[in-house]
């Protein structure tokens, strides 16, 4: 009789574990790089994005949704939920042959949601560092990758030089799982990855539920496409922008392939999509981020406010547009939570946000580090001794208050080609490092208030100082000249 009951008991159990598992939603993360915010259907652009458009229509478009402005530091906190100033990140991009990468002390969100029994899948870009066999995404909590680890390479050609060095080494970057991959030359990236997803969805075992991780190499430089996605655009006189078009057109496409690929397995009805971009366009290949201040790499609103939308029959609301403030780190908590998981051994800079997209509630963030960077260069004078140094490069969000110092880059008011007579360069003076708006009533940072309301420069200032002493010393090594592809039958890989 207590065998019985002992039977009883565990068929039980897994009929209740069965339950839970088919109640977990599957995740499809999908990041476009170098994505500008002007280019997607909805913010008024000429470039055609019906995919997209249909997807964030019928779900909820994030509209106060903020990013880092360049790759590695957007990835980074996407993937650990912590602030670039926590990992060592704080700097710049992780170069190909920097010893660098996403420190190991910190669980990845791939590693969370195995642990939470998800098959966890990667295609697409890396660009978190792979010196080290123990670095590589299948080593940091994914079942399996197929991509490339550096930031940019040949679409075609899936090659990528280094440029860090003083000799420019140079060589095939795609991987599988921790084994280099030569077989694919030839094939556009945008077609290889959208397909190797697409396998993947047919092929998941259903009784697990599924984290496929789509960051798309598109539509970052080299400004490469099929020669067919640019015929729609014969009217765009500016060939990188036309071409640039036609990139951000493939991607649409991809996107449509593969949520088709959800449907057709069975998945869909049970899928969150997550789209996110991971920092602003960037205007010398063809992105734009009009009518926002700046561009990739700045601190102005063109560098960091990003394009962000969900959609899934799981939101209590859809067709809804979000203004609440969410970072990309948010993502993290908020991921981790509805697969059920548990945040335990992880320290999140970011707030779970579930409740705020889908059901409207109000949102629970309301200050945002962009970032401290101790040691770009300094710019201008500092304006007290007793309070933060200005002459640092740093931004912060309080509210709808956003504090800029040091040098936040270039703030010119850059149009699209069609309108560029509307452009307006930043009229800062050289030596100016303060400068502070009101994002809800100035979303495009056009009048500086930091003369007007010092006690908030102070506040924020103060904020600052605070942050400051939590951030650990910036991981920017020199580069090693061991990372030669030459060295490893001209491929990119691990070399330590």
């Amino acid at each position: 009789m207590q065998n019985l009951f002992l039977i009883l008991g565990v068929f039980c159990l897994l009929i209740i574990q069965g339950i839970s598992g088919s109640q977990q939603p599957n995740i499809l993360l999908v990041v476009a790089d170098d994505y500008g915010f002007h280019d997607i259907g909805y913010h008024g652009s000429e470039i055609l994005t019906p995919t997209l458009d249909k997807l964030a229509g019928e779900g909820v478009k994030l509209e106060n949704y903020y990013v880092q402005p360049i790759c590695s530091p957007t990835r980074s906190q996407l993937l650990s939920g912590r602030y670039q100033i926590h990992t060592g990140l704080q700097h710049a991009i992780i170069w190909p042959c920097q010893p660098n990468a996403l420190p190991l002390e910190d669980p990845t969100l791939a590693d969370k949601l195995r642990q939470t029994g998800y098959a966890t899948h990667a295609v697409g870009k890396w660009h978190l560092g792979f010196y080290k066999e123990e670095y590589l995404p299948i080593n940091r909590g994914f079942d399996s990758y197929f991509g490339y680890l550096t930031g940019s390479e040949d679409y075609f050609k899936h090659d990528t030089c280094n440029f860090l060095t003083k000799e420019k080494y140079c060589g095939i970057d795609m991987t599988q799982g921790r084994s280099p991959d030569i077989t694919e030359t030839g094939k556009y990236s945008t077609h290889l990855f959208t397909e190797r997803a697409i396998d993947i969805v047919k092929n998941h075992n259903k009784s697990k539920p599924l984290f496929l991780y789509m960051p798309y190499q598109a539509v970052h430089e080299p400004l490469e496409v099929p020669a067919k996605y640019m015929n729609p655009y014969e009217f765009i006189q500016d060939e990188n922008r036309r071409t640039y078009a036609g990139m951000v057109s493939c991607l649409d496409e991809g996107v449509k392939n593969l949520t088709n690929a959800f449907q057709e397995a069975g998945l869909w009805d049970n899928t969150i999509l997550i789209f996110t971009t991971d920092n602003g366009g960037q205007i010398y290949f063809g992105g734009n981020n009009w009518p926002l201040r700046g561009w990739k790499a700045t601190l102005w609103e063109g560098g960091v406010h990003g394009i962000g939308f969900v959609h899934s029959q799981l939101l209590k609301q859809k067709g809804v547009v979000n203004k609440d403030l969410i970072h990309v780190s948010d993502w993290f908590p908020t991921i981790i939570n509805l697969a059920g998981g548990s945040l335990n051994d992880t320290k999140p800079d970011g707030f779970d946000q579930w409740k705020t997209i889908s059901e409207g509630e109000v949102g629970k963030r309301t200050e945002l580090l962009h970032n401290i960077d101790p040691i770009y260069y300094h710019r201008g004078s500092r304006v007290s001794p007793n309070k933060f140094d200005t002459r640092i490069r740093t931004a912060l969000r309080l509210g709808d208050w956003k504090l800029m110092t040091g040098n936040p880059g270039n703030g010119s008011w850059i149009a699209p080609p069609e309108i560029h007579n509307e452009s307006r360069l930043d009229p800062s003076p050289k030596d100016k490092n303060v400068w502070l708006f009101n994002i809800l009533k100035d979303p495009n940072e056009n009048h500086d208030l930091s003369e007007e309301y010092p006690d908030i420069v102070d506040k924020m200032l103060d904020r600052l100082s605070f942050y400051s002493q939590t951030a650990v010393p910036v991981r920017f090594p020199e580069a090693d000249p061991n990372c030669n592809p030459a060295l490893r039958g001209g491929v990119w890989g691990p070399w330590e």
